[in-house]
């Protein structure tokens, strides 16, 4: 490795650092991800410990080869950038699958789905006609109770 002989000493202290602490907190997230009981923890701490992880390690990365390089260097941006908006989205929709599925099997809505019916096999019934839908409400209204009429507007009370 000898481009990192062009490197400044305190540079390559500072990117050291930044690739150590990034590579420790991917390797927590990791532990994280062994050690938790639930689901839902494992999603959380592996999630956060990338991410971080992941941002120091470019960050190095891109200081690095700027400093060599004599121009900076920012094409690791695109990847930084893909995985810090792609990880938490990946978390939120593993998150909602995750309890969707668990609330189902609570509720007790494992049952068996019909398969899906094709549009020609399906019956040809002609459309309902709903315009005349609320002519033959009953007398007291459809709330009533029967024998009882709808009060009259403006006196709040049932006649009987």
């Amino acid at each position: 490795m000898r481009h990192l002989d062009q490197l400044p000493p305190t540079a390559a202290l500072i990117i050291a650092v930044f690739v150590v602490v990034g590579s420790s907190l991917a390797l927590l997230g990791s532990l994280g991800l062994v050690r938790l009981r639930s689901f839902y923890q494992r999603l959380h701490a592996p999630t956060l410990a990338y991410s971080y992880g992941a941002f120091l390690i470019i960050l190095a990365s891109m200081a690095m080869f700027s400093l060599l390089e004599n121009r900076p260097v920012l094409h690791e941006i695109i990847i930084g950038v893909f995985l810090l908006i792609t990880t938490p989205i990946t978390l939120l929709m593993l998150g909602r699958a995750a309890l969707r599925r668990d609330r189902d099997a609570k509720l007790g809505h494992d049952e068996q789905v019909p398969p899906r019916v094709a549009p020609e096999d399906r019956a040809t019934e002609p459309a309902r006609d709903l315009s005349h839908l609320g002519e033959d409400v009953p007398e007291g209204g459809v709330l009533a109770p029967p024998g009882q009429a709808e009060p009259e507007p403006g006196t709040g009370e049932r006649s009987p």
